[in-house]
């Protein structure tokens, strides 16, 4: 392969690669905004659920405490739910744990995987 017809090759990849950078600077714009407004739904959703969820449990605890003041049982009573509660942290804390984390802009690497390729492949 003769130096001119490298040249050649190379100045075709670097237009095909100036081209693309336009179109990567708008698919990041799309996908951030896209990221931005899932996690602000996902979280305004959350911490309701997390409110809500205190709130209930809370007073369903002290529906259960109180029931079972004047009793015998009302330190096993009141042990027995703040175990629970103990057990429940425990398992949130595994849940949380084995979740994956979002993958955000997937479409812009499948893009840039894609172009390289590409890149690659005309350099051949």
């Amino acid at each position: 392969m003769s130096i001119q017809s490298k040249v050649n090759q190379w100045g075709t990849v670097s237009r095909f690669c100036a081209n693309r950078i336009a179109d990567y600077g708008e698919l990041i714009s799309i996908e951030l905004a896209q990221a931005r407004t899932q996690l602000a739904r996902e979280v305004v959703a959350l911490v309701a659920l997390a409110v809500a969820g205190l709130f209930m449990l809370s007073f369903f605890c002290i529906a259960i405490i109180a029931t079972a003041f004047n009793t015998p049982y009302f330190l096993h009573v009141s042990w027995a739910i703040a175990g629970a509660w103990f057990l429940l942290c425990v398992i949130s804390l595994f849940v949380l744990r084995a979740q994956k984390p979002a993958r955000s802009f997937r479409v812009l690497k499948n893009e840039i995987r894609e172009d390289l390729q590409t890149v690659r492949e005309a350099l051949k």
